[in-house]
């Protein structure tokens, strides 16, 4: 899934800074839906990590299988090494 095609389906836009409060809610709680109905475990993959950005992503346990779980750990340990880098630059 490519992030900027996410964007758009979720939130009508790939500028998140142009949406008001109520829009990107809206658009977290689109996300969150479809993240509890899809089935392909690279899409929801793909859709929690969107989530984990934004700051609403579900629990680890949402995940199943345990190498989904790792992953999704070893996302969150690379997004916040790489925001944390972007702090010190």
């Amino acid at each position: 899934m490519d992030f900027d095609q996410l964007l758009i389906r979720f939130f009508g836009t790939d500028d998140l800074d142009t949406l008001d409060p109520d829009q990107l809610v809206g658009g977290v709680e689109r996300l969150r839906l479809q993240f509890g109905l899809e089935k392909d475990s690279g899409r929801r993959f793909a859709l929690w990590c969107l989530l984990y950005m934004l700051g609403a992503a579900p629990d680890l346990k949402a995940f199943d299988d345990e190498e989904d779980r790792e992953a999704a750990r070893d996302f969150m340990d690379a997004a916040d090494r790489e925001m944390e880098e972007g702090e010190e630059q």
